[in-house]
């Protein structure tokens, strides 16, 4: 563990060279490795957790308030009491903290594509195990408390597309967050930290693979929606991309030896 993390303060101190094409042609090569599994992974799990989510709603507003609160004027945030706002927000937070080791799966499940290693279900809940589960959560639960921070200061200012461009920006600077707590075994605030310096020394490169690939994640919404599931693992194989090119994974050879 000390050599992982000695090679990250030493590429946090003297930044590295990166080539948006070989990055990009690693995450796209990659992505045909990983795109139909995963993508499959996505859809039925997506699946699962609407069901799960649908229970919980139901429980908690009964099956009448439901149906009144789906309906389109009601939608809005501002036509939800405040207790009801609350308990959305909280079970909100508690779902995407505790679907945190999932992304981290697919991003394993690409390291194995690329070392053309076999890859299961399994593999996507690879990190639901310890000491893993706790650093993903912490770092998706800090990193979403810091992005909502900034998005309800911001939305005193009325302007919606300022608080997706913010939302954004902040899944932009810790794009690295997961694979580092999953190859280089950083706890979840040196990973953000980390994260947040190593992008910054190439912002410009970095900024232009992460809005290529999200607009690639996205095209698949064209294809009757369900299309985008299987977009949308480009975004995965685009973080181990990132990381293969900027970390690296010898370190983690040598350890293994």
């Amino acid at each position: 563990m000390d050599n992982k993390k000695s090679k990250i303060e030493a590429l946090k101190a003297n930044g590295y060279q990166l080539e948006f094409e070989n990055v990009f042609n690693l995450a796209f090569e990659n992505y045909k490795k990983i795109a139909l599994y995963a993508g499959l992974m996505i859809f039925v799990f997506s699946i699962l957790i609407s069901i799960l989510l649908v229970t919980g709603l139901i429980s908690y507003f009964g099956v009448t308030g439901f149906v009144e609160a789906m309906k389109p004027e009601n939608l809005n945030a501002a036509s939800l009491s405040e207790s009801s706002n609350l308990v959305i927000m909280i079970g909100t937070v508690i779902v995407v903290c505790l679907l945190s080791p999932f992304p981290a799966g697919l991003i394993k499940m690409a390291h194995a594509a690329q070392e053309d290693e076999e890859f299961h279900v399994s593999t996507v809940f690879t990190y639901y195990a310890a000491p893993y589960f706790k650093e993903l959560v912490l770092a998706t639960l800090l990193i979403g408390i810091f992005s909502t921070a900034l998005s309800t200061a911001i939305s005193y200012l009325d302007i919606p597309f300022l608080e997706i461009l913010i939302s954004t920006a902040v899944s932009f600077v810790t794009m690295l967050t997961l694979p580092l707590i999953i190859f280089s075994d950083l706890k979840a605030t040196e990973a953000i930290i980390s994260s947040l310096v190593l992008v910054f020394k190439q912002p410009l490169t970095l900024l232009g693979l992460f809005v290529v690939s999200y607009i690639a994640s996205l095209i698949g919404i064209f294809g009757c929606c369900i299309g985008i599931f299987f977009t949308m693992p480009f975004m995965y194989s685009l973080y181990f991309a990132a990381y293969s090119q900027i970390v690296g994974f010898d370190a983690i050879d040598d350890q293994v030896e």
